[in-house]
């Protein structure tokens, strides 16, 4: 196998030497990198899709035939998830998206290095594994944060497989540009990758990587398109007809959604400091994770299967049929969910979760002021953007991302409108983000590990 990759790395060294023209040789060595990170990123997006809603599917077969396999698929499914990350690759724990911000800090001269225990081969395997294996035992959580972690992980190894003579690549804007095709691949939101990379991740003056990163949006969503079709996460909410008058449900949608995701973020890094204070060994910390699953388990199987999963369906359904309003306890479980999910120590995003817990947010309370079916779908849209931006704490990304994948493009206000509430009425339960602070999180262990 090395005997073939030397020989590949010598043909490909005499092909670019016969280039006479020095400056489209230089651009043509700096671009390549990214397009194969992007090619290999837009199918790795495609067949983890693929796996999760498999997974996802595996949960419901199970239940549709008997529903109380869910108190013996639960804990193993938790127990399994967790004990795949802490024995095999620790920092696949969680979203993803807190390593890759962790990574981009490192990727420096003097850290470098410590990338690679955020970044692997051996990080995408587990990432995903795991996360299916916690999918099927019903978590609470989505693939889209994982992706992220993927995708840069992908992109890391271009680099590093790189030969001596190639011209050397910014190991930070390579990292940066592999979260942004993988969140474009994720969810078909090539603006939303984009976005997201300057918002969420960039430090750097985006006209250092802005070619690259385009390009790699471009051709990850590309590969994706041309290995599932052409399509839309959601599809086409109905929307049209909608006076000016719907910007205070909105208003307060954005606010309470702001709040909510804002206190979930508190809670689980709380969640996350009591189980590093108080569990110490691997017993209490299965015994933890038992009872998270049965509690999971029982409101599935005695209230609401809707606890389940990345709840996907319940976008579905609140945007595109006429059961437009959820019971009002359908948030409290959207967030519980999560919570007791995110935090058990397997993989798992949560963006998918955060947009489903919006969305039913949006839902109860255009129930309760009895909008009309149209206005009920741009208030669901905009419990969306405003949940997601209470985790994230990203606005524009959260809302770009809401905007592509509905197509609605007439929204645009709104969606900003609800985002910015959002963000402001976040900052009222916490000042970071729940990204920000697992980062700092990762980081602190890094180096902790380092200097031992």
């Amino acid at each position: 196998m090395l005997k073939i990759i030397v020989i590949i790395r010598r043909s490909l060294k005499k092909s670019f030497d016969n280039i006479r023209n020095e400056q489209l040789k230089y651009n043509l060595l700096q671009a390549i990198p990214f397009w194969i990170g992007s090619v290999i990123t837009g199918f790795v997006a495609v067949m983890y899709a693929k796996i999760f809603a498999w997974g996802e599917n595996l949960l419901h077969f199970i239940l549709d035939w008997h529903s109380w396999m869910i108190f013996i698929i639960a804990p193993i499914g938790f127990v399994v998830s967790w004990w795949l990350v802490k024995e095999f690759a620790p920092n696949a724990k969680g979203s993803g998206i807190p390593q890759v911000m962790a990574a981009v800090e490192l990727a420096n001269p003097k850290e470098h290095r410590k990338i690679r225990s955020l970044l692997s081969l051996k990080i995408i395997v587990f990432k995903i594994l795991s996360s299916l294996v916690l999918v099927i035992g019903g978590g609470a959580v989505g693939r889209e944060g994982p992706t992220i972690q993927i995708a840069g992980s992908v992109f890391r190894k271009v680099n590093e497989y790189l030969p001596e003579w190639w011209p050397k690549i910014s190991k930070k804007n390579m990292i940066m540009t592999g979260a942004a095709a993988g969140l474009a691949a994720a969810f078909n939101t090539p603006l939303g990758g984009i976005v997201f990379a300057v918002e969420e991740l960039s430090k750097t003056h985006i006209n250092y990587f802005k070619t690259a990163l385009f390009t790699a949006v471009i051709i990850a969503g590309l590969t994706a398109q041309t290995l599932a079709g052409s399509y839309l996460y959601l599809g086409y909410p109905k929307t049209n007809d909608v006076s000016l008058m719907v910007m205070f449900p909105i208003i307060l949608v954005g606010g309470i959604a702001g709040i909510l995701a804002s206190q979930l973020s508190v809670i689980m890094l709380k969640m996350n400091d009591w189980k590093k204070r108080k569990l110490k060994t691997d017993r209490a910390n299965v015994a933890f994770l038992i009872l998270c699953a049965l509690i999971i388990a029982s409101i599935a199987f005695f209230i609401n299967r809707e606890i389940l999963g990345s709840g996907k369906e319940i976008m579905e359904r609140v945007l595109f049929t006429s059961e437009k309003h959820e019971d009002w306890y359908v948030p409290v479980l959207r967030m519980l969910g999560p919570a007791l999910s995110f935090t058990s120590g397997g993989a798992g995003g949560i963006f998918a979760p955060a947009l489903t817990a919006g969305a039913s947010i949006g839902s109860v309370i255009s129930g309760f002021i009895h909008l009309s079916p149209n206005e009920t779908n741009v208030v669901i849209l905009a419990g969306m953007v405003a949940f997601l931006t209470g985790i994230t704490r990203a606005p524009f990304t959260s809302a770009i991302i809401v905007l592509e994948m509905t197509d609605r493009h007439s929204l645009i206000f709104h969606l900003m409108l609800a985002g910015m509430v959002s963000s402001i009425a976040s900052i009222l339960v916490s000042r970071h983000s729940l990204y920000d602070i697992i980062k700092v999180n990762f980081l602190t262990e890094i180096r902790k590990d380092d200097r031992m």
